[in-house]
């Protein structure tokens, strides 16, 4: 993740196009010629399917990393942020996988990626500026915010001209061999696709995405993130165990991918597999099946009939996958007790946020229960706000 020496809190409401473009010039000494931003994203469900080329059903929210850029002389990335005092860049050329950390690694990596497009010895440099207000380590993926701003700033001064499958590609290429963290698709898709009132539905096999109106507000209803403040990194073994349990069920399976088995295959692979990696396997085929029945639901029946399907997925993260903790197992059992019509932990997991779906006259109440129990547990207190469904990456100016 993002550097944690000014972890920024949801519902800040600051300028951050202007902030970017005063950074920069702060900075550089010139306007930027343009700045570019993309949202964080919450992820109603669907979780560790992409991978396993499964389906993912996502939404861009409302926070946002905006990039400040022009091109500059040379053949170099310069960058500099709000949420760091350490600059990062190096020369294009000498861009590669393991030679970069940090916060720099995001944006050197999109670069890097990027030269699949054109050489980067063929590029000119690129100065650029950059703020958030995406909350860092809380799994609503301030990376991928960071990644696909930058990309859609230097496709734009590179002249590339890709279109946003191919820019979140770039952002994944970028996070999986630049920065060393497995994930997939699933975050950069969101925030480049992303549409206002709307969940991305994607096929990360196919790539075939397709906006689900959420309609929250016509069924009175708030989507609350819990951010437990307990941090979490992608780049660290437990993410990277749980794909290569996959991998190996898959193997053990006679399939390419976890997508291609059906629940009632399962009973076969726990003949096959330990116990262990059954019990992976089995929260991946069960959660792509908890997907589609979600969209399917939303089409039909509106958000409010997908509460169940949230509190399953998280039982299946809890028990089969064993990536909560007890801090995101309070703040889902609290939800649930304080009204909610479902609630689960959102993201990779091993820290970060919760989600709960509840009735508008119940939102207040719930986020002072949980907030409560938070304090009695003898946890620190919780970030907890309201999220919408809000548009992808863009062009600010």
């Amino acid at each position: 993740m993002l550097s944690d020496a000014a972890r920024p809190r949801p519902g800040g409401g600051r300028d951050l196009p202007g902030s970017a473009t005063e950074g920069f010039v702060r900075t550089y000494g010139k306007p930027p010629e343009g700045v570019w931003s993309a949202p964080g994203r919450v992820n109603l469900i669907g979780e560790h399917t992409d991978y396993n080329e499964g389906f993912v059903l996502p939404f861009a929210i409302q926070h946002r990393t905006a990039v400040a850029a022009s091109l500059s002389p040379g053949h170099s990335v310069r960058a500099r942020s709000t949420f760091s005092s350490e600059p990062a860049g190096a020369a294009l050329a000498e861009i590669a996988p393991g030679k970069d950390a940090g916060w720099g690694a995001y944006v050197l990596g999109v670069a890097w990626a990027l030269s699949s497009a054109r050489p980067l010895a063929s590029l000119p440099g690129v100065d650029l500026f950059i703020d958030s207000d995406v909350p860092v380590g809380a799994g609503l993926s301030s990376s991928a915010a960071l990644e696909c701003a930058v990309a859609c700033a230097l496709d734009e001064l590179w002249g590339l001209g890709l279109d946003r499958p191919s820019l979140a590609l770039a952002g994944q290429r970028a996070e999986n061999e630049v920065v060393g963290a497995p994930t997939g698709i699933m975050d950069q898709s969101a925030s480049l696709l992303g549409e206002g009132g709307s969940a991305v539905f994607l096929d990360c096999r196919t790539r075939h995405a397709e906006a689900v109106p959420l309609r929250l507000e016509e069924a009175g209803l708030d989507l609350v993130v819990i951010d437990t403040c307990e941090h979490h990194a992608h780049a660290t073994g437990g993410y990277a165990e749980r794909r290569a349990s996959c991998e190996r069920a898959a193997r053990l399976a006679g399939v390419s991918a976890l997508r291609d088995l059906r629940p009632e295959d399962l009973p076969k692979l726990a003949e096959l597999a330990d116990e262990e990696t059954y019990r992976r396997a089995r929260h991946v085929v069960t959660e792509d099946a908890r997907v589609t029945e979600a969209v399917a639901l939303l089409r039909a029946s509106g958000p409010a009939a997908i509460g169940p399907l949230l509190s399953a997925s998280h039982a299946s993260m809890r028990d089969d996958f064993e990536i909560s903790t007890p801090a995101l197992d309070l703040a889902v059992e609290a939800s649930l007790s304080a009204g909610a019509l479902g609630a689960r932990m959102t993201g990779g997991g091993f820290g970060g946020a919760a989600i709960a779906v509840v009735r508008k006259e119940a939102s207040a109440a719930l986020q002072e229960a949980v907030k409560e129990a938070f304090a009695g547990a003898g946890l620190a207190t919780p970030s907890i706000s309201t999220v919408v469904p809000s548009q992808g990456a863009r062009r600010e100016y």
